[in-house]
């Protein structure tokens, strides 16, 4: 780096023009640093809505990586493309209709056969999410598995973005989770009745009285609450009828 540049200052290239931001920022502030307004593609700000996909290269790389700038932290010389979010094409379907196996997901996504194993879409994903990993587990038909591996998604769409194959990983994985939840899953009955209790304003005694308190009170109040012992839900594993 110039001698000129203090070291806490890096150049970054957004468009093609130089610019010298902080080397604490992440590129979505490093844009509004260098004086870009974000109109579009901005979303949570908080590597939630994969909203901000962005691509850039590093010096002297031949990689083209991929990130959300949100996230994603800049380094001197990284050359940056902001690119707007193009999502894949999503089947229409009914859920009520759609067997939860993989046939039925292959029938709405028939690409899911054409993956060819390079692992692009994991190298992809800025959630760390093992996307190869959950799209043979829905060839072999194992949707809980895809449904687990997946969950953490954010549906930015690098992975699709970045797949030879054209696969909608995304997409298919959205599926999954929908049909395990739907179909494969045990309905929580104790959800149903406390659903019930509050639409029959079974709490809004309690919830008056606690309006009512002074700030004090409400201060003593929630000191002396009662707490679930975090250790039985430390111990909820998925599907144990328990909780259920």
């Amino acid at each position: 780096m110039s001698k000129n540049i203090p070291p806490e200052v890096v150049r970054i290239y957004i468009m093609g023009k130089q610019y010298l931001v902080p080397d604490s920022l992440t590129i979505q502030k490093a844009f509004e640093y260098a004086g870009y307004k974000w109109i579009r593609g901005c979303g949570c700000r908080g590597g939630i809505c994969g909203a901000c996909g962005t691509v850039f290269r590093y010096p002297g790389s031949y990689r083209i990586e991929v990130g959300l700038a949100c996230q994603t932290v800049v380094a001197d010389g990284m050359i940056i493309a902001q690119i707007p979010f193009f999502p894949a094409p999503k089947a229409s379907y009914d859920l009520d209709n759609v067997a939860a196996t993989t046939q039925a997901i292959q029938a709405l996504y028939p690409e899911l056969y054409k993956c060819m194993g390079c692992n692009t879409c994991t190298k992809s994903c800025p959630m760390e999410i093992p996307v190869m990993e959950y799209i043979s587990a829905l060839i072999r038909g194992d949707l809980r598995e895809a449904a687990r591996l997946s969950f953490d998604c954010v549906m930015c769409g690098l992975c699709t973005a970045r797949c030879p194959a054209e696969l909608k990983q995304y997409h298919m994985a959205e599926l999954a989770r929908r049909l395990v939840g739907a179909k494969l899953t045990p309905r929580a009955y104790h959800l149903g009745e406390q659903t019930k209790r509050l639409r029959d304003g079974y709490y809004e005694v309690m919830l008056d009285e606690v309006m009512a308190l002074n700030e004090a009170d409400l201060r003593k109040r929630y000191v002396e609450r009662e707490v679930e012992p975090q250790e039985d839900v430390d111990d909820w594993t998925p599907g144990d009828k328990t909780y259920l």
